[in-house]
């Protein structure tokens, strides 16, 4: 019992020398931080992408472009009723002149309330199954029904931003990526400086029968530990802000901007990531140490 103490009394005495190793508390802390940011932006674009996905494939505009308004109104009304027989749409609603009239005033002013404005009645769908053979089919039977009818596929023009978060999506993992490799390498960094302030040490400890993978055992544990407490305290720091940030985006009642959230897996993989990191640090730690104890001493 005694001998055990004084062993473990002494390994705390010989690590804790090295300053380069606490410097890891505050290392994991901020690369933790940091990269779990990355990781939640990754996660939140990913999903509100594929969010956007689904509610335009499942959604169409259409449009009935006639300067005669007699035979306008008649074909909307042939459209409309052609597309409530459909099994595919769940709801098809015209959008009334007044609502046409009110988004066109920013660009029109008061000239858009002019009965006299040839402006296309617009049908409003919604498909019952948010499938792309479903969407094709439903265009083309509009399609059919007139040459003054358009269709119109709220993907085609909403393709740009789901494009910019994809685009977040595979920046965010890239940042995630190398700030694991950066940390790696801090640990290399920690691990070697802690073996040159105690090389006549450990040279003595091999003197005495202690092996390779025994030295490495003493700095892979601090390590460990001061990753571990790095860890808890970026990943919590981080949590919060994300919370914070998400608390924001949902108060903001923006459809697309509400969609920017993470989901009950998200959350789980952002928790793991402590947990992914103290292992990187303490694998990192091992082999550093254990090539180089075999080259150097």
């Amino acid at each position: 019992m005694r001998a055990s103490k004084a062993r473990s009394s002494a390994e705390r005495r010989v690590l804790d020398e090295a300053g380069g190793l606490r410097a890891m508390t505050w290392v994991m802390a901020i690369m933790l931080f940091l990269t779990m940011l990355a990781a939640a932006l990754g996660l939140a674009t990913a999903g509100a992408a594929r969010l956007l996905d689904r509610q335009l494939v499942g959604r169409l505009t259409v449009q009935v472009v006639d300067g005669d308004p007699i035979r306008r109104d008649a074909v909307a009304a042939r459209v409309l009723a052609a597309l409530k027989t459909m099994p595919a749409v769940a709801t098809a609603t015209p959008i009334d002149r007044a609502e046409l009239t009110r988004l066109l005033q920013p660009w029109l002013g008061s000239d858009g309330a002019d009965p006299q404005l040839p402006v296309p009645a617009m049908i409003d769908v919604d498909l019952a199954n948010q499938d792309e053979a479903a969407a094709t089919r439903v265009a083309t039977s509009v399609r059919r029904l007139s040459p003054i009818v358009r269709v119109d596929r709220h993907e085609s023009w909403m393709s740009p931003v789901n494009d910019v978060m994809r685009s977040l999506t595979f920046l965010a993992l890239a940042l995630v990526l190398l700030m694991a490799s950066a940390t790696a390498a801090v640990v290399v960094l920690a691990a070697r400086a802690g073996l040159e302030t105690h090389r006549e040490t450990i040279a003595v400890m091999h003197m005495l029968g202690s092996t390779d993978l025994q030295v490495a055992r003493l700095f892979q544990r601090r390590i460990a530990l001061d990753a571990t407490i790095g860890g808890l305290g970026g990943g919590v720091a981080a949590l919060l802000v994300v919370a914070f940030v998400g608390i924001r985006l949902h108060g903001l009642g923006s459809e697309l901007l509400g969609g920017v959230t993470l989901g009950g897996v998200d959350w789980v993989a952002l928790a793991m990531l402590p947990i992914a990191f103290v292992v990187l640090a303490t694998l990192a730690a091992r082999v550093t140490i254990v090539r180089a104890l075999r080259h150097i001493l």
